[in-house]
């Protein structure tokens, strides 16, 4: 992993070859992330947490994820439409996001970035510490300063409402430490996020639950054997309608 051009057929066999003894070191000891990283430096190339995704699951993360979010959208667009006609504070913050979403050509980006950007707010949650911008203009490095998990979005100019839109990059920070860097869009980062926490058997943000517990059970099929909160198999019903 030193090396400027790394052997990537030779790192996927190696981790291959060492996932039970990594799975052990990481489940049973649950070292920090710094730790993890020194000691299994490939889980920081996006090849390998895809890979480390399949090995756990036996899913391919990023063609189930694009596939079962595309064949959504139009539903949950939809659904977040016909919440933001309404009033309250969810209502008021999903058409917010509509309005920006029809200032942009709707190509699949910026409806994937849609579909996952408002499903925090349709489900009443927000976390100002997961959702970061970084205006490197501004300053040289982002402030990730007690940062379990966070999705980074890098701009050069003035901050606006519209950064999930408009972007340079993201960037994937855990634990403090920049684990990936220019990403080149909002459902890309969230993907890998989503591949991390299972790489690193760690808990999902704690103020995005339900977030990522709809990415897992109704969008990748990932059952836990817990039954999903109201609010959670509403939504669900509401798509398979």
């Amino acid at each position: 992993m030193a090396k400027s051009e790394k052997n990537k057929i030779l790192i996927e066999k190696l981790m291959q070859t060492t996932f039970s003894l990594r799975r052990r070191e990481i489940v049973q000891e649950d070292p920090s992330v710094k730790d993890i990283m020194e000691r299994w430096p490939a889980l920081q190339m996006e090849a390998q947490v895809y890979a480390e995704f399949h090995r756990i699951t036996n899913i391919n993360l990023r063609n189930q994820f694009y596939s079962e979010l595309d064949r959504h959208i139009p539903r949950l667009l939809a659904i977040y439409r016909q919440k933001a006609g309404r009033t309250g504070k969810v209502s008021e913050a999903l058409r917010n996001i509509l309005q920006l979403y029809d200032q942009q050509i709707p190509d699949i980006d910026i409806k994937r970035t849609t579909a996952l950007w408002a499903l925090s707010a349709y489900l009443c949650e927000g976390d100002p510490d997961f959702y970061k911008t970084w205006n490197a203009e501004e300053r040289d490095e982002p402030d990730i300063t007690d940062t379990p998990v966070a999705l980074v979005m890098m701009v050069t100019e003035n901050t606006s409402e519209m950064v999930p839109f408009t972007p340079d990059s993201f960037s994937i920070a855990v634990e403090d430490s920049m684990m990936m860097m220019s990403i080149p869009t909002f459902s890309d980062a969230f993907t890998l996020i989503f591949g991390l926490m299972y790489a690193l058997h760690s808990a999902d943000p704690c103020k995005l639950t339900n977030t990522f517990t709809f990415i897992q059970k109704v969008v990748m099929g990932l059952d836990d054997g817990k039954t999903l909160k109201p609010r959670l198999l509403g939504l669900k019903n509401d798509l398979l309608q």
